[in-house]
């Protein structure tokens, strides 16, 4: 690595990853690929980061960006979601199955295939946020680096493959406007979009919300949009900075790692996937053929990927929001709630081990 980039100041780490990031959205919008402000980014920082150049995340701006996210989700629920619930109720009622299902095989698969100590393989193996499973997984004793790159390989493999997929398999288009231009929506909307936004995100971390950069914004709008105050998603420049600092994000999360760590920490996250993967599509298929779900919902629904990234496929597809945000809080919810328990298990377990 040139000396001048090894003694970069935290800022110019910053600089040097905006500027990967933008350089990546550039060629993936010059070359017409799906999803530029997500993917040229995503795939910028991940070979930069693999490469061992010293790139840095964007802290407290890429948080931020996703409360455009739950402000998109919050604008969703309208009375006529409401309507609908009952619909999603049975399949609502699988996710706790599928979690279930979900720990009998990758608790066993990480501990016996690859090695891991039983707190980091619950804790690789559930479906959760990156961010949450980290923090609960280290405070029961697992290894936070292991943690962290198999969830951050989990999300990597689903956002890349899922558009695929949904293109080839279910003849989804990934055009679907996702939102009007600034100039087009209420003065008054967007700045009640910017007050939730921001109410939400601080509000929510204050008291101590899972998810408060999401679910409060999605909160304070649904609020605002169920009173009859708010009418449209936030504008397109914004869902669009929102995609540019997921695809970043996801890539810096491959900082510093290490030929030993490729080979048997990113190795077993690319294998989990395809457990998952098996899983995901027989819970999916299942939703369709009883008429529970269209094709496209249910897949974004049960695709065990971030609520961060599956939002903004179901924006760019054009699905049910409500539907699928709907059974995404559902598995994480219950996955959070679960952990404090099943950490309590595992250290009373560690001494017989």
């Amino acid at each position: 690595m040139p000396l001048a980039l090894s003694n970069l100041s935290p800022n110019g780490r910053r600089a040097l990853t905006f500027g990967l990031a933008a350089v990546g959205t550039a060629v993936f919008w010059l070359l017409g690929l799906p999803l530029p402000f997500l993917f040229g980014p995503m795939t910028f920082c991940l070979f930069a980061a693999l490469a061992h150049l010293p790139l840095k995340g964007f802290g407290q701006v890429s948080v931020g960006a996703r409360t455009i996210l739950g402000v998109a989700v919050g604008a969703s629920i309208t009375p006529e979601l409401f309507g609908e619930l009952p619909r999603m109720a049975l399949s609502i009622a699988l996710i706790p199955v599928f979690i279930a299902l979900i720990g009998l095989v990758g608790v066993p698969f990480f501990r016996r295939l690859w090695g891991f100590d039983a707190s980091t393989a619950y804790y690789a193996a559930m479906p959760g946020g990156l961010q949450d499973m980290v923090i609960f997984g280290t405070e029961a004793g697992a290894n936070p680096r292991a943690l962290s790159l198999i969830h951050g390989t989990r999300v990597l493999i689903i956002v890349t493959l899922a558009p695929f997929i949904l293109t080839h398999f279910y003849g989804a288009a990934l055009t679907n406007p996702i939102g009007a231009p600034a100039t087009e929506l209420p003065p008054h909307e967007l700045v009640l979009m910017v007050v939730a936004a921001l109410i939400g995100w601080k509000g929510g971390e204050k008291i101590k919300l899972f998810g408060a950069s999401i679910l409060g914004p999605m909160i304070v709008t649904a609020v605002l949009s169920l009173s009859g105050f708010i009418h449209s998603r936030p504008p397109a420049e914004a869902i669009l900075l929102a995609q540019f600092f997921i695809g970043a994000g996801i890539g810096v999360q491959f900082i510093g790692v290490t030929w030993g760590e490729l080979t048997r920490v990113v190795a077993a996250g690319v294998a989990y996937v395809i457990v998952l993967a098996v899983l995901a599509a027989g819970f999916a298929g299942l939703v369709t053929a009883i008429g529970l779900g269209r094709p496209i919902n249910a897949f974004l629904a049960f695709a065990p990927g971030g609520q961060a990234e599956m939002t903004v496929l179901a924006i760019v597809t054009g699905a049910d929001l409500g539907y699928v945000i709907t059974h995404h809080l559902t598995r994480i919810v219950l996955v959070i709630v679960g952990a404090p328990v099943v950490a309590g298990i595992i250290r009373r377990s560690r001494p017989r081990e």
